[in-house]
């Protein structure tokens, strides 16, 4: 990129612009929301888990979960292991700096003051999250073997895995999961918009997804947090399984832990367009076509149809 001199911070300001004057009213702001919101003023660096180095660590967790197609091109079979134990000390251990933050932002947020447990308590979650690595493959491998079987245009399971955004967004979900699972929602959030972001799928971590998960083409896609999708669920473009909003006999809004999304069960295709709201049942086996506007359950084996939605009809 160009260095436009004019542009750079050493070049001479219009003193018309006043920037000591701006930058004292920005630190005051800063200081009355810090207070507001009981931050640690005394912390002398960042506080939060980075977008930046969970992108990292998500990375790294990939080349290591597959190594000879998403790891560097000059590793060879023989080496793959050593690569595999050195990739995954360093994102975990900079996944263990991450957790940490988050624990100490909580702790400041119950006034207590982070202690040695602190880093004991982000050993064993991060030690707890490296065990369900292979598991996590095993899943993983199951959902690109479904979207080779449900995609007649993939040449091979290796262009799924290299090529399909929803692969890519599954893989962020799945390992946001096992942090929300964990008690870690802001790593796991992290991590989740990381995909929604680079493929405009939006899957809360905080949903529950079952083996053999299929998203065909994917942008436009959101899951909500209290989702729950069987196994064998193949889902299209611009789907929403999302929430309404509900209020409580007092006027309040629904408590944030209330089950408020569908409930999708085994073997269901969600055509693109469909809208799917509030904690309802998709019955096994069922097939929702494309645009439907859905807001009550269906028994399994149903075929809804958009005019069959727009009638109530099941």
């Amino acid at each position: 990129m160009r260095h436009d001199p004019e542009l750079s911070p050493s070049a001479p300001l219009p003193g018309e612009w006043k920037l000591d004057v701006i930058v004292a009213e920005l630190r005051a702001q800063r200081d009355r929301w810090r207070t507001s919101h009981r931050r640690n003023l005394d912390a002398g660096g960042r506080e939060f888990p980075s977008p930046e180095v969970l992108k990292e660590v998500v990375r790294g967790l990939a080349a290591a979960l597959f190594p000879m197609r998403l790891g560097p091109a000059t590793l060879r079979k023989e080496t793959e292991d050593f690569f595999v134990g050195h990739t995954l000390a360093h994102a975990l251990s900079r996944l263990r700096e991450q957790v940490q933050l988050e624990l100490c932002l909580r702790a400041h947020a119950q006034d207590c003051a982070p202690d040695s447990s602190v880093g004991k308590r982000a050993d064993v979650l991060v030690g707890e999250f490296a065990k369900a690595l292979p598991e996590t493959r095993r899943l993983l491998d199951l959902d690109v073997e479904a979207a080779y079987a449900g995609d007649p245009a993939a040449s091979s399971v290796d262009e799924i895995l290299l090529c399909y955004p929803g692969i890519y967004a599954i893989m962020h979900y799945r390992l946001a999961h096992l942090l929300s699972l964990a008690g870690l929602p802001l790593c796991a959030r992290v991590i989740a918009e990381i995909a929604h972001s680079e493929t405009g799928v939006d899957i809360h971590p905080g949903a529950t997804i079952g083996e053999r998960f299929f998203i065909d083409h994917g942008t436009g896609v959101v899951i909500g947090g209290t989702a729950r999708l069987g196994n064998n669920v193949r889902i299209y473009q611009a789907v929403t399984l999302g929430a309404k909003r509900l209020n409580l006999e007092d006027g309040s809004l629904v408590a944030r832990d209330t089950p408020r999304h569908p409930q999708v069960e085994d073997d269901v295709i969600i055509y693109a367009g469909a809208t799917i709201l509030g904690y309802i049942t998709i019955g096994k086996g069922s097939t929702i076509g494309g645009n439907v506007w859905l807001t009550h359950s269906v028994p399994p084996g149903s075929q809804i149809t958009q005019a069959q939605s727009q009638a109530g009809v099941a």
